[in-house]
């Protein structure tokens, strides 16, 4: 029998995806001592097969959990560990940019494929990396996708709207959106030239009448997609919201868009949002069921 362990600020995923796997969820008591460091107990018996529900948003501290986590339970008897990190941090730095930068998605990918045999993902970042495979290469990585869970809500929410994705990044994710529920998209180009500072440019129409939905795999500043929602707008767009997997949104982001007029946010539950309008649950309990069959010895 499976077990699906959480920490106790993810025990409302971790209910819904147990109540459709069919397993039990398990916390882990998380203690922090006064100089900082942590101390985790995890239940004293554990099966064979264990899966870690832990989003990485705000990852730093989440690593060094997932390497107690981790280990303890590989002494406590589990064979085969898999990780769900429906959000997975450090996959944007994928090359050094200047000598001496550290590459983060090799070095995170090289530690999460030691500590678990199978890691599985929504949505990750990969930009000149083509699959989850080579970000993580000693594990079994498992990359699925809430593109068509937010096309769905797109066209029951906004039917016959367009679907434009704010940077060629984004056309993965638009793309299979559209095809799944037949709407029109377009794709920007972006030029970034700061953390907060990008230029976007519009590809042709027609926008003018249209309700337009950005969408995307993040939205972190928001800087990207105002820039794309003020083009849409000025080229007569009737109203312009948001859809993205993961609703990061630093401070200010939200006050951000809707200052360029975005009307509606929406995100997947990926990481806990006041946006969240989609449910990825079912999506990663039939993933886990899939891994719990093919490990069945």
């Amino acid at each position: 029998m499976d077990c699906l362990l959480h920490f106790t600020d993810e025990s409302t995923l971790a209910g819904q995806i147990a109540a459709v796997w069919g397993v039990t969820a398990l916390p882990i008591d998380r203690h922090r001592f006064p100089d900082g460091e942590l101390r985790l107990r995890l239940p004293a018996t554990l099966p064979p097969r264990v899966t870690l529900l832990r989003s990485l948003a705000n990852p730093n501290e989440k690593l060094i959990e997932l390497v107690l986590a981790a280990g303890t339970a590989r002494e406590l008897g589990a064979s085969h560990l898999t990780l769900v990190a429906p959000y997975l941090a450090y996959m944007r730095q994928d090359i050094a940019f200047h000598p001496g930068e550290a590459v983060s998605q090799r070095l995170v990918g090289r530690l999460l494929a030691g500590l678990f045999d199978r890691v599985i993902t929504v949505d990750p970042h990969l930009h000149r990396v083509a699959t989850l495979g080579e970000a993580i290469a000693c594990a079994q990585p498992v990359a699925l996708s809430a593109a068509p869970l937010l096309g769905a809500l797109v066209a029951s929410r906004r039917p016959g709207a367009m679907l434009v994705g704010p940077d060629e990044e984004s056309a993965q994710w638009v793309a299979q959106a559209a095809q799944a529920h037949g709407l029109a998209h377009r794709v920007c180009r972006k030029v970034r030239t700061g953390d907060r500072a990008v230029q976007v440019a519009l590809p042709e129409g027609p926008y003018a009448g249209r309700a337009v939905v950005l969408l995307d795999d993040m939205c972190s500043t928001g800087h990207t997609a105002a820039q794309t929602a003020a083009a849409l707008l000025a080229a007569g767009a009737a109203s312009v919201d948001i859809a993205v997997t993961h609703a990061l949104f630093a401070t200010g982001a939200e006050a951000t868009l809707r200052e360029a007029g975005i009307g509606e946010i929406w995100s997947t539950d990926c990481i806990p949002h006041p946006s969240n309008a989609v449910a990825v649950a079912p999506l990663l309990a039939a993933a886990l069921r899939e891994v719990a069959e093919s490990t069945e010895t």
